[in-house]
């Protein structure tokens, strides 16, 4: 199968700008283009799914392995023509010295062809050592071609072709000039999300339009044809699917929340769950439903809307305080707490969480995150054995918790990373979880079954308890 690395020398070089437009004109042509981004973010994969019209897929050696990172990137490329992964950072880094979770590693591993994203901000000549030093670090890289961005105009992009063909053979594929429309806002966490930009379908319309002029299509895809490798997606068989749907989970969808992952969405789905979406900015009540899910986003963002809505914020609450099993990450925690403190101004918030939030200009957990259960949770991860086991996730949050009830129930201890601030995360209440953390449904952390099984075992313990009297 067809499929691309989009990879780039330095971060900031402009690859999700050029990766977002490659998917959208080479979608806009009607090819069926599957996007995939490497490690945990939330954010440009929701710009890439909008703009390929596929959900995107995350790649991550952090929670996946290597088998099913394969299986996941072969089983996204069914029914399509083309995949393309961005890759985070640069090509050759990691966290590892031997570079075993690089972009260039996530290359090898799936048989893709590197297209090497290069800002050329005020180089020609010097170039070609660049390139010349990236083919020679790893020759188990193919990289197959270059996008130079951020070229200042016509006598300098013939400049850097001219160099580039003369010293290299890898071929230039495109020439994007500079263009601050092409730029995409950002916040605290990175882009603003797909999800709050009213504009986000004009802007990516707009760059498919700036890629196709120039990048040359005909030559990417044919490369693509030409040098891919990788799985074949037939020899992995699809995830059973629950016959039935037998359990409806509310989960937050709007401009406040959208950190979900696709795979953990169609995980609750295929265990049965009807996922029925909730506005938190516009809904007066939560529908009847047996569980909810509230994920990231930035609630911080909209604290005068989200206050605004009392009568949801009251219903949400009480529902809780009845045992309404519900879980919350990172943003969902935020939403569930007393309060969010911002910029001076202090926000009510559903008040479920006994603490209150407080939001800081630097990062306070930021990165992979290593937890290992208590025991407090209420469905908590175990190993075969029925022992209490750890996972790994991810956290990126600007905000602390302050004024947390000193006889809170904690989920997890935290091996490494931030959590709550005192070794610990995931707050405990009730039928109630609600962490920092982002967990992933992968084969090691399954939570998306705990969570169903969890609500099942409450929904048929009310039913015992009703049929009692």
């Amino acid at each position: 199968m067809s499929h691309l690395l989009i990879s780039a020398a330095h971060k900031s070089s402009g690859k999700t700008t050029i990766t977002l437009g490659l998917c959208a004109a080479l979608h806009a042509r009607g090819l069926r283009v599957r996007p995939y981004k490497k490690g945990p973010d939330y954010i440009d994969p929701m710009w890439l799914g909008m703009a390929a019209g596929r959900s995107c897929l995350n790649l991550d050696f952090q929670t996946q392995d290597n088998d099913e990172i394969l299986r996941t990137f072969a089983c996204g490329l069914r029914e399509t023509d083309i995949g393309i992964v961005e890759g985070n950072m640069s090509l050759y880094d990691g966290m590892d010295l031997e570079g075993g979770n690089s972009n260039a590693a996530l290359a090898k591993l799936i048989g893709a062809p590197v297209i090497l994203v290069l800002d050329a901000t005020g180089v020609t000549r010097g170039i070609a050592p660049l390139l010349l030093g990236y083919q020679a670090f790893d020759r188990e890289v193919d990289i197959a071609g270059v996008i130079l961005n951020q070229v200042a105009g016509q006598r300098h992009e013939e400049k850097l072709r001219a160099v580039i063909s003369h010293y290299t053979d890898i071929p230039v594929l495109g020439a994007v000039r500079r263009n601050p429309e092409l730029r995409i806002s950002e916040r605290h966490l990175g882009l603003v999300p797909s999800n709050e930009l009213g504009t986000a379908r004009e802007k990516i319309d707009y760059t498919a339009g700036v890629i196709a002029a120039q990048v040359d299509l005909d030559a990417l895809i044919e490369l693509a044809a030409a040098r891919s490798a990788g799985p074949d997606p037939a020899l992995f068989q699809p995830e059973p699917v629950s016959p039935v749907r037998d359990l409806r989970i509310a989960i937050a969808r709007d401009p406040a929340f959208g950190f979900y992952y696709p795979g953990d969405l169609e995980a609750l789905e295929r265990g049965g769950a009807e996922l029925v979406p909730v506005d938190t900015l516009r809904d007066s009540e939560l529908p009847a439903v047996d569980g909810l899910f509230i994920g990231g986003g930035f609630p911080e963002t909209h604290t005068e809307q989200l206050e605004a809505n009392r009568s949801l914020r009251r219903s949400i609450r009480t529902a809780i305080e009845a045992g309404l099993p519900a879980y919350a990450e990172c943003g969902g925690l935020m939403y569930l707490a007393r309060s969010i403190t911002w910029q001076g101004r202090r926000h009510e918030m559903v008040g479920v969480v006994p603490g209150d939030i407080r939001m800081h200009e630097r990062p306070v957990g930021r990165g992979y995150i290593h937890v290992q259960e208590t025991g407090e949770g209420p469905w908590p991860l175990r190993d075969a054995a029925g022992r209490l086991a750890g996972f790994h996730a991810h956290e990126f949050h600007h905000s602390s918790i302050e004024n947390l009830d000193p006889d809170c129930r904690f989920a997890f201890r935290v091996l490494r990373g931030t959590g709550l601030g005192n070794g610990y995360d995931g707050v405990v209440y009730r039928n109630l979880l609600a962490c920092y953390a982002h967990q992933r449904d992968v084969g090691a952390n399954h939570w998306t079954h705990r969570f169903l099984e969890f609500v099942r075992h409450c929904r048929s313990r009310t039913a015992v308890r009703a049929a009692g009297g």
